[in-house]
């Protein structure tokens, strides 16, 4: 453990030194996600305007969620969209090969390898915002609630992330896995929405199969809400099952790989 600490350490150096040669890109980057928080904030602040209650949330809880989605994007947009963005490429160049023979998990390089610096700023402005939304909840806040809440969210980053890799694993085959990529960033708009909103069938498919659902509006009920034990054992399953999924996937995907030597 203390090994991929040390090495993700180095990550972040040069990943922050190469950033400051780029200034124009760091700076644009902070626009571009001050753009896009403004927007998720009023479209949420207008449904408001006509209604008093969305999913059963008021709209001081439904602030605490759109902060916890924003964080979840600015997690992802940090720590790993460069370097999943990349990863296709990878496979169909043969460039896996270097880091299948390193003495570390390849998927660890590969999915940490390149710290997004220039987004680490919107990282902690999506904390604030949601540290903002947090302070202005009348309802009680206590340290437990705090803990769950942070805890869920790990558990939905690493959902999304899973889930992510679901559509770039079939490039080992199809060789191209834009469809696939598309048709994932698309479907996230289901998570900044709350999950209460959806019915039926729609809602297992999205608590289940493509839980997006789960991802932001999970962590929230259970800051909101008393402690449900089935809930968080559904959590628990769908991402147990999602790690081995991956893990399998992984796996026939590393058999069928062609290298660049092949």
């Amino acid at each position: 453990m203390w090994r991929y600490l040390t090495l993700y350490g180095y990550c972040l150096r040069f990943s922050f030194s190469r950033a400051m040669e780029f200034r124009v890109d760091f700076c644009f980057r902070i626009v571009m996600d001050v753009f896009f928080y403004f927007i998720d904030i009023v479209f949420f602040r207008i449904i408001y305007l006509h209604t008093t209650t969305l999913g059963g949330w008021d709209e001081n809880q439904a602030m605490v969620f759109v902060g916890c989605f924003l964080l979840l994007d600015a997690l992802d947009m940090t720590v790993l969209a460069n370097n999943l963005y990349q990863l296709p490429q990878s496979i169909n160049r043969g460039d896996l090969d270097y880091h299948l023979i390193r003495p570390v998990s390849p998927l660890f390089m590969l999915s940490l390898r390149d710290f997004a610096a220039n987004s680490f700023v919107n990282l902690l402005m999506a904390f604030g915002i949601l540290g903002y939304f947090l302070s202005r909840y009348t309802g009680p806040i206590t340290p437990g609630g705090l803990i769950l809440l942070a805890g869920s969210l790990c558990m939905g980053f690493l959902l999304r992330y899973l889930m992510r890799m679901l559509t770039i694993i079939p490039v080992f085959w199809w060789h191209r896995g834009q469809g696939l990529q598309m048709m994932f960033w698309h479907m996230t708009r289901f998570i900044e929405r709350p999950d209460r909103i959806y019915t039926g069938a729609v809602r297992v498919l999205l608590t289940t199969v493509l839980p997006f659902a789960l991802m932001a509006s999970v962590p929230v009920r259970f800051f909101f809400e008393p402690f449900d034990p089935g809930l968080f054992l559904h959590v628990s399953a769908v991402l147990a099952a999602f790690i081995v999924v991956v893990a399998v996937f992984w796996r026939a995907g590393l058999r069928a790989y062609s290298s660049a030597s092949s």
